[in-house]
C-alpha cells in the first residue's frame, strides 16, 4: 500500500491534479463492498491533512462498517464538476483507532476515521480531440491518448 505522500512523490503532477479535483468540491461517491460483496456507493469526503489522506464516518455508519468489514475503497472525486478532469482514487482504508490521533484530526466525536492508502490513481480528461488518462499505480505511472477516438497511444512516465 501507499500513503499520499509516496503518490505525491512518485507521481508529483499526476497527485497535484488529482488532490485539486477532490479539494474542489465538499463530498464526492465512495464505493465499498456490503456483507453479500456487493457495491454500495455513498456521499462521503476526503480530508487532506500533512502528507496522508482520511476519510471520516459518522460513528456506525453503514460505510464504516463496509469499511471495517473489507476495507477496500474506490473514491470517485464530485463528478459534478468537469474541470480539471475526471478523478478516482481507489486502495484500502486503514482505520486510526488511537483516540488522541482521532482527536487531532477529527473533529466531530465519536467517529470513525481511516487513512486512505492508495493502490491506484486515475485521472481522465480531455484535450481538443483527445481523451487522456493517466493512471498511477504504485511502480507503474502511464499514460493513454486516443486522438480522435482511434487506436490508444501508450507513454510510460515513471
Amino acid at each position: 500500500m501507499t500513503s499520499w505522500l509516496e503518490f505525491s512523490t512518485a507521481a508529483p503532477p499526476l497527485a497535484a491534479r488529482v488532490r485539486a479535483r477532490f479539494t474542489a468540491a465538499e463530498s464526492h461517491v465512495l464505493a465499498t463492498l456490503r456483507r453479500d460483496g456487493s457495491p454500495r456507493v455513498s456521499g462521503s469526503e476526503i480530508d487532506f491533512r500533512g502528507d496522508e489522506a482520511y476519510l471520516g464516518s459518522m460513528l456506525d455508519a453503514v460505510k464504516a462498517r463496509d469499511l471495517l468489514r473489507d476495507n477496500r475503497f474506490a473514491l470517485h472525486a464530485s463528478p459534478g464538476i468537469e474541470e480539471g478532469g475526471d478523478a478516482k482514487i481507489a486502495g484500502r482504508a486503514v482505520e486510526i483507532t488511537d483516540p488522541e490521533q482521532v482527536a487531532r484530526l477529527q473533529e466531530i466525536h465519536p467517529s470513525h476515521l481511516f487513512r486512505l492508502e492508495l493502490e491506484e490513481a486515475v485521472l481522465t480528461w480531455v484535450e481538443g480531440n483527445t481523451l487522456l488518462v493517466e493512471s498511477w499505480h504504485p511502480g507503474r505511472w502511464v499514460r493513454f491518448a486516443r486522438p480522435d477516438n482511434g487506436p490508444a497511444e501508450r507513454t510510460e512516465l515513471g
